[in-house]
C-alpha cells in the first residue's frame, strides 16, 4: 500500500512539473518516462519516505498543508526582505549567534518539515535535532538566548500548521 501511496505521489509530483501537453497534445514519452521514474522512486525509496503515509490521503491535512504553502512563503519573502536589509545597511546590524528552540511536534516527518521550514527561511539554518526534542538553530539576528522567546520568533508560526498536517 506505501509504495502504491508514493508511486502516484511520484506520478503527481512529475505531472505538475513536467506538464506534458506541448500544443494541446500530450507528449506520450514525457508520461512513460514520469511513470517509469515513480516506479522506480516507489520501489526503491519507500523504505527512506514517511511511515505515517496515511498524512497523504487525508482531505483534512492536505487542506492545512495547502493552507501552510503560502504561509511558508509569506515568511520567507519577509525573511528575504530581513536579510536584504541587513546586508545592505551601512552599519550591517547583526548578531549571529545558534539558540536553542522546543518543538512539541512528535512524528518524525513533522519535526523535519520544522527544522527544513526553518533552514528555508532565509537568516535561520537547523544545525541539530536532540532526541528529546530541540533544534538548534543558527539565526543571523538572535534576538533572545530565552528558549522560549527563540521558539516563538522562529519555530512557532511553523509548528502550529505542521501539527495539522503531520499529526
Amino acid at each position: 500500500m506505501r509504495r502504491l501511496i508514493y508511486f502516484v505521489l511520484a506520478f503527481l509530483i512529475w505531472i505538475l512539473l513536467t506538464w506534458p501537453s506541448v500544443d494541446g497534445k500530450i507528449d506520450v514519452q514525457v508520461v512513460v518516462a514520469g511513470l517509469i521514474a515513480s516506479v522506480i522512486v516507489s520501489v526503491l525509496f519507500h523504505e527512506i519516505l514517511p511511515k505515517e503515509h496515511h498524512i497523504f490521503i487525508s482531505p483534512v491535512r492536505i487542506f492545512w498543508f495547502l493552507v501552510y504553502v503560502p504561509v511558508f512563503f509569506y515568511y520567507v519573502i519577509k525573511a528575504n526582505l530581513d536579510v536584504v536589509y541587513r546586508a545592505l545597511h551601512p552599519k550591517m546590524p547583526i548578531k549571529p549567534g545558534i539558540v536553542k528552540i522546543k518543538t512539541n511536534l512528535k512524528t518524525a516527518s513533522g519535526i523535519t518539515a520544522l527544522a527544513n521550514s526553518i533552514t528555508l527561511t532565509p537568516g535561520t539554518l537547523t544545525v541539530d535535532l536532540t532526541d528529546d526534542g530541540f533544534l538548534y538553530v543558527h539565526w543571523i539576528n538572535v534576538k533572545s538566548d530565552d528558549i522560549e522567546e527563540a521558539t516563538q520568533f522562529i519555530g512557532q508560526r511553523f509548528e502550529w500548521f505542521l501539527k495539522r498536517i503531520f499529526e
